[in-house]
């Protein structure tokens, strides 16, 4: 068995839609099944309910979506709709994204499938963290976003969701490759075996530039779960 996780952020780009007959992750008397972290549950049903309130306020929602025009409209009707909303994982829900398209799942062998489902662990500005088998519906809020009560979402959650994922990273090598900014989300306390945060760089004409971070990112899980590396030395061969 692995014993490694992998730190992911979440993706702004989001798939539609879902199975309405999914198991509510909302309530905490159901089947925790395809919901890991289902502690946070009052901590993410408060949170919506402060999302909800402000986009029925109209005090400027595009703060809290990052989103314009016809897209702001689309994505308000969608946060208001999430106690109801279809579900699907949230590798699924992410997949549009870089970061997860290049991981290129599908392509996996099942043990390496196996290995990312059950040991990602990704941050999410609506649900604090998330495995990527756990079922979300679709949903639009920043890390910085302002609610009432509320300094930021990255703030909400770095006290909610803290304690949870510190016992759940203990003594596991851990594969970094959140942003830096997202590590704010989180008072780590080092209770893993090891962390290694993973960043990518081109040296072009002796400069240094850090271009195609998510898809790099991506390409790196891949190999991560398929060869169920716990080690920094067993990244040299890696090819990218």
């Amino acid at each position: 068995m692995a014993n490694f996780s992998i730190l992911l952020a979440s993706s702004e780009e989001k798939t539609s839609g879902g199975n309405p007959f999914a198991p509510d992750m909302f309530d905490y008397r159901s089947s925790n099944t395809f919901n890991y972290f289902h502690e946070l549950n009052p901590e993410r049903r408060r949170l919506i309910s402060l999302l909800q309130d402000r986009i029925e306020a109209d005090d400027k929602v595009a703060d809290l979506i990052g989103l314009k025009g016809d897209a702001l409209e689309a994505a308000i009707q969608t946060d208001l709709a999430l106690f109801d909303a279809p579900l699907t994982s949230a590798l699924d829900r992410y997949s549009p994204g870089v970061l997860y398209s290049s991981m290129n799942f599908q392509a996996l062998p099942t043990g390496a499938q196996r290995r990312l489902l059950e040991n990602g662990v990704i941050f999410s500005a609506l649900f604090g963290v998330l495995r990527p088998d756990d079922l979300i519906p679709e949903y639009y809020l920043n890390m910085n976003a302002k609610l009432r009560g509320v300094k930021s979402a990255k703030e909400y959650w770095r006290k909610a969701m803290s304690p949870l994922l510190n016992e759940r990273l203990a003594d596991k090598v851990v594969w970094n490759v959140l942003p830096d900014d997202l590590e704010d989300a989180w008072i780590d306390q080092h209770a893993y075996k090891e962390m290694i945060r993973v960043r990518f760089a081109r040296v072009r004409k002796g400069k240094r530039t850090f271009q195609d971070q998510n898809a790099l990112a991506g390409q790196f899980v891949n190999f991560v779960v398929r060869e169920a590396v716990e080690d920094l030395e067993l990244v040299r061969p890696w090819v990218h």
